[in-house]
């Protein structure tokens, strides 16, 4: 039975990441489309497989699993032989990755969610912008870059020299930074963290997504 993706089509925030971590491991999948308009992640039928409400959600032939970062780990232990290695298998070299996803959940996400929740997503809702909000947010996201340009003047990527799931982590509300005309990601006052940045927005498999939006592989 093929993989079933329940989501939005649109690639970002945790479905953005499900979504990059199925093309980089080349795992066919079914799309299963939730109206969110619509509110069909809040009917009976979708909370049984999701409590909360929530996109996204795979079916891997019964076993129901949500949270993107738990949905990403499995996906990226269960494919390991195949399209991109996500997870080291070395014990130290896993741990460094789980330090690496505890940095990004732990620092990087609450600043960069502040951002875009208060920023980007009012403004799809034609509200209004409390401005003060996005400047503590950009101030709270640029002190912990100040840090991440450290991390990446000693090596490629947040975890080592191997793109792994800590990086795929940043694509979830990241990008929209740039959509919203801030540059903070691609500032040239921190080149390790630009030339990091650079290469995980020029990865193929992102390239095609945010074209494309989210498309199953099957049907």
């Amino acid at each position: 039975m093929v993989l079933k993706l329940y989501s939005a089509s649109l690639p970002g925030s945790g479905q953005g990441i499900v979504a990059l971590v199925l093309a980089e491991k080349q795992i066919p999948f079914e799309h299963v489309l939730v109206n969110l308009d619509a509110k069909e992640h809040k009917t009976p039928e979708y909370l049984a497989k999701h409590p909360f409400g929530q996109v996204p959600v795979i079916d891997d032939d019964g076993f129901i699993l949500y949270e993107s970062r738990a949905i990403c780990r499995y996906l990226a232990e269960k494919y390991a032989d195949q399209g991109t290695p996500l997870l080291p298998k070395g014990l130290k070299e896993r741990a460094l990755v789980e330090q690496a996803a505890s940095v990004e959940f732990a620092n990087f996400f609450p600043a960069v969610t502040k951002i875009v929740r208060e920023s980007l997503a009012k403004t799809r809702r034609g509200l209004p912008i409390d401005q003060a909000a996005v400047d503590e947010g950009l101030t709270e996201l640029s002190a912990k870059l100040d840090v991440y340009e450290v991390i990446l003047g000693k090596q490629k990527y947040l975890a080592g020299d191997e793109f792994t799931v800590a990086d795929v982590f940043h694509y979830a509300f990241a990008p929209f930074l740039a959509d919203g005309g801030m540059d903070i990601m691609t500032s040239k006052e921190r080149p390790n963290v630009l030339r990091w940045w650079n290469e995980l927005i020029s990865r193929p498999a992102w390239v095609k997504l945010k074209a494309e939006g989210i498309k199953g592989t099957v049907s």
